[in-house]
């Protein structure tokens, strides 16, 4: 028994592969194709039933490509609607965007998908086998469309809800990338100035005979700390970054003190809760459209948000939902959303135009975070330009004091 419970996991544990073979029909007429098997034998026997005469059969090999991005995922998933709105069957419809796709690590998760569906699994199925690329909202919309027999439509509203939300995404990336790389440069050229430049002038000043001012004497002090500590400071620099982020990542507790504290912080706290408010109510309008009931819609909303403080009120609203309450009122209760975006929701509600009212409420909050953004690029460049202004400055100062103090004495 145990031998042959070591073969079957020995045989389960074969990996499939795409072969590409070649051959010759009933007729005599040289057709050719592509085939998901665990060998070549495999191939000739499963084509030989088909009546295929087999002249030609290699395994297919994937280059190592890059990692799969949201935009990838974007990418495939406007293809294949455009595919299928066209006409195109589902499976060449694969065929067609995996060998168009100038990702190989892209293309060989399409075609797996794709041997999947040809062996009778659907597709929403197919998807939640890759769970790190296809979140539970992507599958649950393409399952409902599956059922309702509009899986083009679906696939098409999935595709704009992918490039909103990337584009948004992009949009605050933005915002924050330019101050932070620019505080970052100005750290690396002060500790360059620190432990290169300042011990130079040390040297020089020792032959003065004389006290130096005190910014002077400051500044180099500082500078024998990171002549003489720098692997310290850099090490646990990096260190602290990196145990943060960790725990980011993995502590639930972490993610909701620092979601919070970004909904709260000054200039970019207004942007990224726009931006949480943006992604919750186009993913929500997303999923309603789709015919998915509202409490259900609910699972996945909190977790688009991308915000543990939404995702904590998303389950209360959900909860409030499941036992009668109105949307309106269980956002209300939530205390997390304006008054614009709960009123636009009543209307909805009564009107019964409810993912019209919240896409409506999803476009107007993705043109806000444009503004601000915009706005927010204008105020940080002279802003930056003074923090680097006095570091760099201050700096340079403290260092030519003595020289200004030998001038005026001679």
């Amino acid at each position: 028994m145990a031998t042959a419970s070591s073969k079957s996991v020995t045989a389960l544990a074969i990996k499939e592969s795409i072969y590409a073979w070649e051959g010759k029909d009933k007729s005599g007429k040289m057709i050719r194709g592509e085939l998901r098997a665990n060998g070549v034998a495999i191939v000739n026997a499963t084509l030989r039933r088909q009546g295929v005469m087999v002249t030609k059969v290699k395994k297919k090999t994937f280059r190592s490509g890059k990692k799969i991005t949201d935009k990838d995922i974007s990418l495939f998933t406007r293809q294949l609607a455009t595919m299928m709105k066209a006409g195109v069957p589902l499976l060449q419809s694969f065929d067609i965007v995996a060998k168009g796709h100038s990702n190989p690590s892209m293309s060989k998760l399409i075609m797996d998908i794709r041997g999947d569906v040809e062996t009778g699994t659907s597709l929403n199925q197919a998807f939640r086998k890759f769970p790190l690329y296809f979140d539970p909202l992507f599958c649950n919309l393409v399952g409902a469309g599956e059922q309702a027999g509009i899986l083009e439509d679906l696939l098409t509203r999935l595709a704009i809800y992918k490039e909103k939300t990337i584009a948004i995404k992009g949009k605050i990336k933005s915002a924050l990338f330019y101050p932070i790389s620019i505080l970052v440069v100005a750290f690396v050229v002060t500790a360059v100035i620190m432990i290169f430049v300042v011990p130079a002038f040390k040297e020089v000043f020792k032959s003065f005979g004389a006290d130096l001012p005190a910014p002077t004497l400051i500044v180099m002090a500082i500078s024998d700390f990171f002549v003489s500590y720098w692997y310290l400071i850099f090490g646990l620099m990096f260190a602290a970054f990196y145990l943060f982020f960790q725990a980011w990542r993995r502590s639930l507790n972490v993610q909701r003190f620092m979601d919070r504290m970004l909904l709260n912080a000054p200039i970019f706290g207004a942007v990224i809760r726009k931006a949480t408010i943006a992604r919750w109510t186009r993913t929500l309008a997303t999923m309603f459209a789709a015919g998915v009931p509202l409490v259900e819609s609910l699972d996945s909303v909190g977790g688009a948000a991308g915000n543990a403080v939404y995702l904590d009120a998303t389950k209360k609203i959900q909860n409030e939902v499941s036992t009668g309450t109105s949307l309106t009122v269980a956002m209300q209760n939530s205390n997390v959303f304006p008054n614009m975006v709960t009123q636009m929701v009543s209307i909805g509600e009564e009107s019964g135009s409810l993912d019209n009212m919240l896409g409506k409420v999803a476009d107007f909050y993705e043109n806000e975070v444009d503004d601000a953004v915009a706005s927010i690029s204008s105020l940080m460049e002279p802003l930056i330009m003074v923090v680097l202004g006095v570091i760099i400055g201050g700096l340079v100062i403290a260092m030519y004091l003595p020289i200004f103090k030998l001038g005026s004495v001679v």
